[in-house]
């Protein structure tokens, strides 16, 4: 991807979540613009739901991994170009 995009990962092997809760609206949507410490997915693991933040402010370039899917650890799921 060059050096326009970053890349969030997954800290661990869990399920992927786009929205904070069941039935809630995403977090983010590819497009949308995001400031350092947004959350913009949930991991959970065993039980355990860890948010995820930018680390910069930039625009969600992809998402690549779909909702409520399982993802393994390092696993890449969303590409933000920072600005």
């Amino acid at each position: 991807m060059g050096d326009k995009t970053y890349t969030i990962t997954s800290p661990v092997m869990g399920t992927f979540y786009r929205s904070s809760a069941p039935g809630e609206k995403f977090l983010v949507e590819e497009g949308q613009a995001i400031t350092p410490s947004d959350i913009i997915c949930v991991i959970e693991s065993m039980k355990i739901f860890t948010e995820l933040r930018s680390e910069q402010a930039g625009i969600i370039k992809k998402i690549l991994v779909e909702n409520e899917d399982p993802v393994m650890k390092n696993q890449a799921l969303i590409e933000i170009e920072p600005n």
